[in-house]
């Protein structure tokens, strides 16, 4: 029955509302007090990769740098670094929690000490669909996430026996330019040469 009385308009629910308010405002700027005074200084740090562009050639092994670091803080224990790969296939993990998620977890794996902040990425006999842009990220205690502004990495294909496999696609490349070159030439020409064939008899006839 007060909740049926409450409900005609009245100077009672305004008071009562408007006391509600402040006892919540109140209660709330109590609670977020001392989690402000309990927060723990914020981590700043700086994650570098090293450089912004890779190549490297079929088998070869590469090493993708990524060094981290914190002005305020000289121990860098307990963070966590993940890897990952963006592509024209889209985003692959490659390493989280310092631990390779990759089935051939052998051919991809950290490197370095990460007291030293030294997270680098190594990746052993490099085949042509590891390329793409390789981001190195650096999960703090607090849960904020430091990323790296990546490595793009480019795979040359490994040449046939001595080189010859290419060299000899060159030489057909060029080879085939030129025939084409020249026989649009004589197309181009073949109406003029006709013209000059047919004076040349006309003056002779004359």
């Amino acid at each position: 029955s007060t909740h049926l009385f409450f409900l005609f308009p009245g100077t009672d629910v305004g008071v009562n509302g408007g006391s509600a308010s402040k006892e919540n405002a109140a209660v709330t700027h109590i609670t977020a007090q001392p989690s402000l005074l309990t927060t723990p200084e914020p981590w700043h740090l700086l994650v570098t990769q090293t450089p912004a562009k890779e190549k490297a050639k079929e088998g070869e092994t590469v090493v993708l740098n990524c060094h981290f670091s914190s002005p305020q803080r000289p121990s860098l224990t307990g963070l966590m670094v993940k890897w990952y790969k963006e592509d024209e296939k889209g985003q692959m993990d490659l390493l989280e929690n310092n631990v390779t998620v990759l089935p051939n977890s052998s051919r991809v794996f950290m490197s370095g000490d990460l007291s030293q902040g030294d997270a680098s990425l190594v990746i052993l006999n490099v085949t042509t669909s590891d390329h793409g842009i390789y981001f190195c990220a650096v999960t703090l205690p607090d849960g904020m996430v430091v990323t790296g502004e990546g490595t793009k990495l480019r795979i040359r294909r490994a040449l046939g026996l001595f080189g010859i496999e290419e060299s000899i696609g060159t030489i057909i490349g060029v080879a085939a330019a030129g025939i084409g070159g020249v026989v649009v030439l004589i197309i181009v020409l073949t109406p003029q040469l006709r013209r000059c064939v047919l004076c040349m008899r006309q003056g002779s006839h004359q």
